[in-house]
């Protein structure tokens, strides 16, 4: 039997594991192994990736036999879960929310996140402090805070239900513990559906519940679904963004410095750390429906796809020196970090919103921000989404 590599899980703190850039150059679709047997083929160059993602021959559905998944551990898909499934369920259930996360209502929220920004930093900086650990203080609470208030999540709760995404998300986690995650957290969002069944307010919950459900369009099972995955996604990828672009940009003082002196650089530096960073580090995982040419690479029918997005966007035939932070990059823009095509993440405009007024206030209020600890003392994650447990920072 051949033996593949693995696919790479550890990574240093900002940049893609080594291993992607020496595949790319030389074998740009390979096989790796993710666990067991199970062995499809990687993805790392840009145009290969977006012609994947956007291809319909490229199964997201999970329940295939020979899919992908991040461990075999990981139990199947609950109802609702719409990034793990094809047309028409996709469509069906991703449309139940859209307009809930179009550009021009997320706009319309920017005062609301700027305000939950400036109510964190009060709380750090209350009494004269000057230390605080930035991912418990501002990191986390931000986009949490934010995706309660959107979807009618009562934020007194965040302990519980941040608890059951870490036991989801974590990709250490005994199946048995993801399991009772996901009954606890379906369990408490049916509950509150129900509630607002009986008194609807003005949140997305409320919608689903009078708009979706009461029509015919869901289900009560796949509306807490729809829920738990936009409550889920809607504060673990920024939360762990946030640390590492503070990281970045402290490591690199010269762009810090052109983003002080010019404000107006903040949307496409969020673009550019998006790129550089590329924290959905474990890869969009699909599988062949038909046979398929990519990069010259004849891919199967039931063949496993990973397109590892870190590495396609640090290709260096779609951005010159890729490996650089660079604010002032135009191309930013065409990154990969919210993936593409069909499944693109229906949240990219609240992230957007969230980093676009969360890291120059941050870095506004206090300019002296410096971290306290050494590299080996900060707790990587262990989540799907590469971050960082703590960030130890003074100013």
């Amino acid at each position: 039997m051949t033996t593949h590599p693995p696919l790479p899980t550890a990574r240093p703190l900002l940049d893609p594991a080594p291993e992607y850039a020496k595949w790319r150059a030389e074998e740009p679709v390979r096989r790796v192994t993710v666990w067991g047997d199970n062995s499809p083929w990687l993805i790392t160059r840009y145009e290969d990736a977006r012609a994947v993602l956007a291809d319909p021959r490229f199964s997201s559905d999970a329940t295939r036999e020979g899919f992908p998944g991040l461990s075999p551990r990981v139990p199947p898909r609950g109802p609702g879960q719409f990034f793990m499934m094809d047309p028409p369920d996709h469509t069906r259930l991703r449309r139940l929310v859209l307009p809930d996360f179009t550009f021009r209502r997320i706009e319309r929220l920017r005062p609301a996140v700027a305000a939950v920004c400036e109510e964190l930093l009060d709380a750090m900086t209350a009494d004269g402090a000057t230390t605080a650990d930035l991912v418990e203080a501002y990191a986390l609470p931000q986009p949490t805070r934010v995706i309660c208030a959107l979807l009618g999540v009562p934020y007194e709760d965040h302990a519980f239900f941040q608890r059951q995404v870490r036991a989801l998300t974590d990709v250490t986690s005994a199946p048995q513990d993801m399991m009772a995650a996901r009954a606890a957290l379906y369990g408490y969002l049916g509950d509150l559906l129900a509630a607002r069944t009986r008194t609807p307010a003005d949140d997305l919950i409320s919608r689903l519940a009078g708009e979706r459900v009461a029509t015919g369009e869901a289900t009560a099972e796949e509306a807490v679904g729809v829920a738990a995955l936009l409550l889920v996604a809607g504060h673990e990828t920024t939360a762990n963004m946030f640390p590492l672009a503070v990281v970045d940009l402290l490591r690199h003082p010269g762009q810090l410095a052109a983003l002080r002196a010019r404000p107006d650089l903040w949307p496409a530096a969020v673009e550019e750390l998006l790129r550089h960073l590329t924290v959905t580090h474990a890869g969009m995982r699909r599988i062949a429906t038909e046979d398929v040419e990519v990069g010259g690479v004849r891919i199967r029918a039931g063949d496993g796809v990973v397109v590892a997005l870190q590495a396609a966007n640090r290709d260096p035939a779609a951005y010159p020196d890729p490996d650089t932070l660079d604010v002032h990059r135009d191309a930013a823009t065409g990154h990969l970090a919210f993936g593409h095509g069909l499944h693109q993440c229906v949240g990219q405009s609240l992230a957007r919103a969230e980093l676009q007024i969360g890291l120059p206030a941050l870095f506004d209020r206090l300019p002296g921000l410096r971290i306290t600890a050494p590299p080996a003392d900060l707790t990587p994650s262990t989540s799907s989404v590469h971050g960082l447990r703590n960030l130890p920072v003074t100013w």
